[in-house]
């Protein structure tokens, strides 16, 4: 799942704002016309229109029309890899990206319905598929990479990559957002979003233990 967050879009100057607004407002719309109508037979000047603006500003924005599909907010993965790196020095590293994750994930609830159209465009085009794993792939190791730097060395920054535990802490990470996004769309009378995934990284932090019976 690709992030976007409202919050995040609030930071930054006038010219920074506008920018970020214009390029949700394409993607939204592309994944909207790709639900409806199916992503093979939506164009980039639909999609321009949709969003109202012209095919020079898609352009600006994104380098082909599947783009548009697959990355709903380009600048999520590094907003969080800088929370990452700017959380307080005693905050452990699960804590650190559980915080750096709840602020994209801030707007999930009235994000959810445009996430979900968005899976759906992605699974019904195995290239698009493809290309949403590779995204996905490629900031779970930049999440990595930012863990990796945070530890100061302790999880290992060589020509092997970050380490380990970098590896698998955001792994986890990635896999604890699913399911709390899985959970809560299945049972959302019972508890806002945010309270399902604090209580999903709650049991990450005390080492998973068998709930009681």
């Amino acid at each position: 799942m690709q992030l976007m967050s409202e919050k995040g879009a609030a930071g930054g100057g006038l010219r920074e704002r506008k920018k970020r607004a214009t390029r949700a407002a394409l993607a939204e719309a592309a994944v909207r016309l790709a639900a409806e109508h199916g992503a093979e037979k939506v164009t980039v000047e639909a999609i321009s229109a949709t969003a109202g603006v012209s095919v020079r500003t898609f352009f600006n924005y994104f380098d082909s029309r599947d783009d548009a599909f697959v990355v709903i907010d380009a600048d999520a993965g590094a907003r969080m890899r800088r929370a990452v790196l700017d959380a307080p020095a005693d905050l452990p590293p699960l804590a650190a990206l559980r915080e750096a994750m709840a602020a994209e994930l801030a707007e999930a609830e009235q994000q959810h319905e445009l996430w979900r159209l968005h899976a759906e465009v992605l699974h019904a085009s195995p290239h698009l598929l493809a290309r949403g794993v590779g995204a996905h792939m490629a900031a779970e190791a930049d999440l990595a990479e930012a863990i990796a730097l945070r530890l100061r060395g302790d999880g290992g920054t060589g020509g092997d990559g970050p380490g380990l535990y970098p590896r698998l802490l955001a792994a986890v990470a990635g896999a604890a957002v699913r399911t709390s996004m899985d959970h809560w769309s299945a049972h959302q009378e019972e508890a806002a979003f945010l309270d399902v995934f604090h209580e999903v990284f709650t049991l990450l932090a005390a080492g998973l233990p068998a709930p009681s019976t």
